[in-house]
């Protein structure tokens, strides 16, 4: 079958995947599987332009394709008891950059997805000016 007439990816979050490169596509793919597999309970969407996944109302878990890698990001990453994670932001964010396959380090992803199952930011707290944990 040709580009010209390939069915129209529904899916948004695999849509995401398959319109970044090969390389960061593959990564995206593998991102994906792991985080489904271990947040079951979790809706998936397309927030601000990017996959993330929530649990209840508040997000734990999303990626998003660079020219330099795909960042993995946890909203709540920086209380994590676990290391590998670079703060980013203001609140308590955390993420990881992986340029290739290889970099992902599935050990370390199962235990940080283990993490954000339990270990939630109340972001809609934050929205509405109180900050703390749910």
């Amino acid at each position: 079958m040709s580009a010209a007439r390939a069915r129209p990816i529904k899916d948004p979050i695999s849509r995401y995947a398959a319109e970044q490169g090969s390389a960061h596509a593959a990564i995206c793919r593998k991102l994906r599987k792991a985080i489904d597999t271990a947040l079951k309970g979790a809706n998936s969407k397309i927030w601000h332009a990017i996959p993330v996944w929530f649990i209840g109302e508040n997000p734990v878990v999303g990626y998003h394709a660079r020219s330099e890698g795909v960042v993995l990001l946890f909203w709540n990453g920086q209380e994590f008891d676990e290391p590998g994670l670079q703060a980013i932001g203001k609140f308590h964010a955390a993420q990881i950059q992986y340029a290739d396959m290889g970099e992902i380090g599935a050990k370390a992803l199962r235990t940080w997805l283990r993490e954000s199952s339990t270990n939630i930011w109340d972001y809609r707290a934050i929205r509405n000016g109180k900050r703390r944990k749910a």
